[in-house]
């Protein structure tokens, strides 16, 4: 049995994830014992960004208890970012509760389908699809399993968009790959 790798492939550009406290977080407090890499002008945006070099991230952190994680590249990578920021704050005497809740709330991949895709015939064969080429170039798809919105581009480019795990991607990518192809609109 030959062992053929698959014809496309993605790579995860983004992971979004939010993150709860339960309890209001003292900003001012944290920009005034913070040295490092923090923006802070409550006069121009309610939040207060903390970016990390390692992973490469940047995070809002909201007075009321909530932070948003951003810019991370794998679901570990803003586990890892989300640890850092804790501890960063905590050696600062920055009271933080021990098990926040933390929920991946999007991940945004980009995908290479390595053929042409007729988007014409795969939005006249495929539902919950919107093509519209005087307005987008291209074809707008939404898989219910998993739930992601995918962007296929004629050239085969593709962004999926939505997915809450890694796996959703993968998932999605290969269900999209083997769909179009199955009903003949790829071109390799």
């Amino acid at each position: 049995m030959v062992n053929s790798k698959p014809k496309y492939k993605y790579e995860i550009q983004n992971v979004v994830a939010s993150v709860s406290f339960g309890h209001p977080i003292n900003l001012q407090q944290i920009a005034t014992v913070m040295e490092e890499a923090i923006e802070y002008r409550p006069e121009q945006f309610p939040g207060l960004v903390f970016r990390l070099n390692k992973p490469k991230t940047a995070t809002l952190i909201f007075g009321s208890g909530k932070m948003v994680c951003t810019g991370a590249r794998s679901e570990k990578e803003v586990y890892k970012a989300i640890e850092n920021i804790i501890n960063k704050l905590k050696s600062k005497g920055i009271n933080l509760s021990p098990n926040p809740k933390i929920q991946i709330q999007n991940i945004v991949a980009s995908a290479q389908l390595n053929a042409e895709v007729n988007l014409e015939k795969a939005a006249l064969q495929l539902d919950n699809t919107m093509y519209e080429p005087e307005q987008f170039p291209g074809l707008i798809f939404r898989l219910d399993n998993p739930r992601v919105v995918l962007l296929i581009f004629s050239s085969g480019n593709m962004v999926c968009t939505g997915a809450k795990r890694e796996e959703d991607v993968r998932v999605a990518v290969e269900k999209v790959y083997n769909t179009l192809k199955e009903i003949g609109v790829l071109f390799e």
